[in-house]
């Protein structure tokens, strides 16, 4: 397995929920302005499709963010058809952002099903959702496309995702099925950078008035399940998750 672990000082994403008729322009105004994902298919490679196993626990404490379970996600990411699979969390705290990510084989989702009291693959990721009895509760499923730029703080990336569908998990393993989907006539455009946001980003804002917003799949992904959250987790007047001023 190869496994990854970053941490991020001054780190920030920045999303919006934009109307799928300004999509293609914003798309257009991406690929002028921006290089292609290094991993990206299709005529401008910079598209693949991507999948999300993400978990829970029984009561829901992430989807309600209860307690220290509101600072971190643990979710297995698949993209298109790949026969290995990234074991991820995503762990939040003011000013800082913590990523640890480990490569696995896909035939491992069978061994994590099997063995939920014994060791498995990934041993970090299966220890962490023992400790906090964590179990697949949903599958989110888009089209993403990607580009990237480089700048003085390092790396930055714009994401925009769309056809948004999410099904009830039925275990430790990717489903084949269409989904419900959610976001319907809306994409979600995210934005993430280092340190400051880079001008080339501001631009975009300023060009298509974009307002920053909170937009989380897992949450948004639930409440289309017909899972309730209060305050709503698609509430189109929260705060964003980090300021671009």
């Amino acid at each position: 397995m190869v496994h990854t672990r970053e941490t991020r000082a001054s780190a920030a994403e920045i999303k919006f929920v934009i109307p799928r008729s300004l999509a293609p322009r914003v798309l257009d105004w991406a690929r002028a302005h921006l290089d292609p994902d290094p991993h990206g298919t299709g005529p401008s490679s910079d598209e693949y499709e991507t999948s999300s196993l993400y978990f829970d626990t029984r009561q829901f404490d992430v989807f309600h963010r209860r307690a220290s379970y509101g600072r971190a996600k643990y979710r297995i990411r698949r993209y298109g058809e790949s026969d290995v699979v990234f074991l991820e969390r995503k762990l939040r705290k003011p000013g800082l952002l913590i990523k640890r990510r480990t490569i696995a084989p896909l035939g491992m989702l069978a061994d994590l099903a099997a063995n939920l009291d014994g060791p498995a693959g990934g041993e970090w990721f299966h220890r962490r959702l023992q400790v906090r009895h964590l179990q697949p509760v949903c599958q989110i499923t888009y089209h993403r496309t990607a580009r990237v730029l480089e700048t003085a703080d390092g790396p930055a990336r714009l994401t925009l995702d769309c056809d948004l569908r999410t099904t009830p998990a039925s275990g430790v393993v990717f489903s084949d099925a269409t989904g419900l989907p959610f976001l319907d006539n809306e994409m979600i455009l995210e934005l993430k950078y280092r340190v400051r946001l880079p001008a080339t980003f501001r631009h975009l804002v300023e060009e298509f008035g974009l307002t920053a917003q909170t937009a989380s799949k897992y949450r948004l992904g639930m409440a289309a399940l017909g899972h309730t959250h209060a305050p709503a987790a698609s509430t189109r007047l929260a705060q964003p998750d980090s300021s671009y001023a």
